[in-house]
């Protein structure tokens, strides 16, 4: 049966006398520690003192802890210190709970202009690093792709078959829900700000540029850098992590043929049909917005889309996707290839994934409308 920890000081000749009895164990929690604390005030004003364990029935790591701590306590007020009647049992847990004071290094005062400057510095280097590795990861994907080209037996076609309904048939719904509820917003702002100068009917203008030319695509991409990017990320890390990348390799695998070539040209080929189904889902929502809220009847409508637009602005938007599909393909392969090997490196690699697909997806549409604006100019 357990006793509850205790202690008891005797003044001697030559100091003071500290005298431990019961169990020092992790069960006796706050009261072990509330007898250790009072070690300290009980030997004020000796020279010397001496701890006494012949009482101590059981001792543990923790309990071996709290009364080492207060020997180092006891030395740290200037009195020596000495351990009486241990078991040899407890001199090992005593040396091995042994007590360190561990302070933190003062850290230095930096005027808060200077680390806003180092922080910038070293996003900007981050980045370049960043496109250093993505040129370079390209260039090797290029490269692999053409050693294909020329040996198209090795097209891995039921890998890329896998991947494209993955990526592409199973994306379907969410995409043309997402786009169809864009087209009616767009459609019921447009009309509710341009009724206003009586030009409700240009409405119908605007859904249709818009939606052809920037909405329908990059919707669809940054759905994709979502849902897809964050997949092949997740996945190629987790190998990763399991070694399995490795074990390619020794079987004279190349892992970039094997995992990426054909999830890269999934999204390839996935990309612009998503688009073209995203462009007609929100022009259906505009439709349909535009008919019960501004009622403007599905002829008319049809009619004023068609003198709006032409197929070199459906064009625009198509000419997109294969590159964006090429940049979330690239930056989700490179973050898992980064990977290293612990969950919360998965999961932070995952999200720079999905978080520099979207932000590189609207560079390179905000690219692709400077150039589309000059060579129109």
């Amino acid at each position: 049966m357990s006793s509850a920890p205790s202690t008891k000081s005797e003044k001697t000749g030559e100091g003071v006398r500290l005298s431990l009895a019961g169990d020092w164990t992790v069960y006796a929690g706050q009261l072990a520690e509330t007898q250790a604390d009072s070690l300290v005030p009980a030997a004020d004003g000796a020279t010397s003192a001496t701890i006494d364990l012949g009482g101590v029935e059981q001792l543990d790591t923790a309990g071996a802890w709290l009364i080492d701590r207060s020997r180092a306590q006891l030395v740290e007020a200037g009195i020596k210190v000495d351990y009486a009647r241990a078991q040899p049992e407890y001199k090992i847990l005593l040396e091995e709970a042994h007590y360190r004071d561990f302070k933190a290094p003062p850290r230095p005062h930096v005027a808060p202009l200077i680390l806003l400057l180092s922080d910038i510095g070293e996003s900007v280097y981050t980045a370049g690093s960043d496109l250093i590795d993505g040129l370079g990861f390209l260039g090797q994907l290029v490269t692999t792709i053409v050693w294909l080209a020329v040996r198209p037996s090795r097209w891995r076609v039921t890998s890329m078959v896998f991947h494209l309904e993955a990526f592409g048939f199973r994306s379907v719904p969410i995409i043309v829900l997402i786009n169809f509820l864009v087209g009616a917003i767009v459609a019921q702002q447009g009309i509710f700000q341009l009724q206003r100068f009586g030009a409700a009917p240009f409405a119908v203008n605007l859904i249709g540029i818009l939606v052809l030319r920037e909405l329908g695509v990059l919707l669809t991409s940054i759905m994709i850098a979502g849902r897809s990017g964050s997949a092949i990320t997740a996945e190629i890390g987790s190998m990763k992590m399991r070694e399995e990348i490795d074990a390619l390799k020794v079987m004279a695998l190349d892992p970039i043929e094997v995992l990426i070539v054909p999830r890269v040209a999934a999204l390839l080929v996935a990309m612009p049909l998503l688009t073209f189904l995203a462009d007609l889902a929100a022009l259906l929502g505009g439709l349909c917005v535009s008919w019960a809220y501004g009622g403007i009847s599905p002829e008319v409508y049809l009619e004023r889309l068609q003198g709006a637009i032409d197929f070199s602005i459906f064009m625009i938007g198509i000419t997109k996707a294969p590159f964006m599909a090429l940049v979330i393909g690239l930056i989700a392969s490179v973050e898992g290839f980064e990977v290293q090997g612990s969950a919360e490196s998965l999961g932070r690699h995952v999200t720079n994934s999905v978080v520099k697909s979207i932000f590189m997806v609207i560079v390179v549409d905000g690219l692709f409308a400077m150039f589309f604006a000059t060579i129109r100019s």
